[in-house]
């Protein structure tokens, strides 16, 4: 139905130490873990996404992204059920469970988070950081403000780090 792919991966290098260490290691054919740095996502998609968040631009929006072989092909809005949904975000277990029991019927895969921030920035606060609870998640943020320079963003959030994915809009 709604479709984006989650494919390119990369790895992000606090030194040039670690690039050497790295660059050893993948010539002795050992597997490496590596990070997302890109994510195309359907123009439709991103409409839906936004189209939520404007649809009370005072409270944060939220919801999960599903697919398969990397493509996010569904949106799945949820309820934001936090004491202060201006400034954060929160799906109730049972509403998270049943998404989450949809998503595995249908074959799916949970690729991808997004929220919105009504009034700041759309990069991860602290407290985003801090409850990023699915590293292989890609999280969507996206602003309802008419002059946000980047309305809608995407993140990798892993171990407390963050780094930004470039989105393809197809």
């Amino acid at each position: 139905m709604r479709a984006s792919s989650f494919l390119i991966r990369s790895h992000s290098f606090s030194s040039l130490d670690s690039f050497s260490r790295f660059t050893n290691l993948k010539n002795r054919n050992l597997s490496v873990s590596l990070l997302a740095v890109s994510i195309s996502i359907l123009r439709s998609i991103v409409a839906e996404i936004s189209a939520h968040a404007l649809k009370d631009p005072s409270r944060e929006c939220c919801g999960l992204l599903a697919g398969r072989e990397g493509v996010i092909t569904w949106i799945f809005p949820a309820t934001n059920v936090t004491a202060n949904p201006a400034t954060s975000y929160e799906i109730a277990p049972e509403e998270l469970f049943r998404l989450m029991r949809e998503i595995r019927a249908a074959s799916l895969e949970l690729l991808g988070i997004y929220h919105s921030h009504p009034k700041g920035i759309n990069e991860p606060s602290p407290r985003d950081i801090e409850r990023a609870h699915y590293p292989d998640a890609a999280y969507f943020i996206v602003s309802p403000l008419s002059d946000a320079p980047q309305p809608v963003r995407a993140f990798s959030i892993h171990d407390g780090r963050v780094t930004e994915l470039e989105i393809q809009v197809v």
